[in-house]
């Protein structure tokens, strides 16, 4: 599988606990595996062999020790087995720049995700955004489709989902929806749940039967997989604006999910 930089699929298994709470770690790829332990309380993390694997563990540490750092102290505990994957020499600082655009590109039996500072100039974009009004119990989505000549079609629609990240969600779900024909789309939303979840996030939670590093089924996998589903065959851009900034289109879709709540 192509992700724009190659993709390693590794594994993991706590063998033993000691007794300063210290775990020792097997990390698996393939035929080869590697010995490390770690420390929870002060997140210290030292490599005990010395082979190509950990060679490759140390040119990657950052992906490692996030992977740790994401785990609850409760569910590390001797038994516990992850499948994950690490992009070998992956950008850290690209993939979390904000300001960069993430392309996910799922045509012709790939499946490569990459940075670009900017996106292809003809595409089909697409403005979402969602709003929850907790009083009131009311939820809406609205999203504003971009077509190549710089026209806009708004649409709006009410739902009895009452979380905001799902919110967020389901407002790029029916947008996909409705343009299920276009292959080459941008989405521009302010939510980072939904941009990171598609793609850096989801690659793991399959790879572990729709379960997080702390080996909990993900929240809305429905939805998710709903997702997951709309986006295949197709070249994405995610973009991320911050709400609430007078972003022209992004006010749009607030002020228009907000009426539509209301009502």
């Amino acid at each position: 599988m192509d992700c724009g930089i190659k993709m390693h699929i590794l594994s993991m298994e706590i063998l033993k606990e000691g007794e300063d709470e210290t775990f020792l770690i097997q990390i698996k790829r393939k035929a080869t595996s590697s010995l490390l332990t770690f420390y929870p309380h002060n997140k210290e993390l030292i490599f005990l062999q010395n082979n190509k694997l950990t060679e490759f563990l140390k040119e990657n540490e950052y992906q490692l020790r996030k992977l740790f750092h994401n785990k609850k102290r409760a569910t590390f505990y001797t038994g516990f087995k992850l499948t994950f994957a690490m992009r070998d020499k992956k950008d850290v600082a690209a993939f979390n720049d904000k300001n960069k655009t993430i392309v996910l590109n799922k045509q012709n039996s790939n499946y490569t995700c990459t940075t670009v500072d900017y996106g292809k100039e003809k595409i089909y974009k697409i403005y979402t955004d969602a709003s929850y009004l907790g009083k009131q119990e009311k939820g809406a989505y609205a999203f504003l489709i971009e077509n190549h000549q710089g026209e806009y079609s708004l649409h709006t629609g009410k739902t009895d989902i009452k979380n905001s990240n799902l919110l967020e969600l389901y407002a790029v779900i029916q947008a996909l929806k409705t343009l299920k024909t276009e292959k080459e789309l941008r989405i521009i939303s302010d939510s980072q749940y939904v941009k990171k979840g598609i793609t850096e996030w989801i690659f793991n939670w399959k790879l572990n039967g729709w379960h997080t590093v702390n080996g909990e089924k993900v929240k809305h996998i429905k939805y998710w997989q709903e997702l997951d589903s709309l986006t295949e065959n197709k070249y994405l851009e995610f973009c991320w604006v911050k709400g609430h900034s007078n972003h022209f289109e992004n006010t749009l879709c607030d002020l228009y999910a907000k009426e539509t709540a209301a009502k």
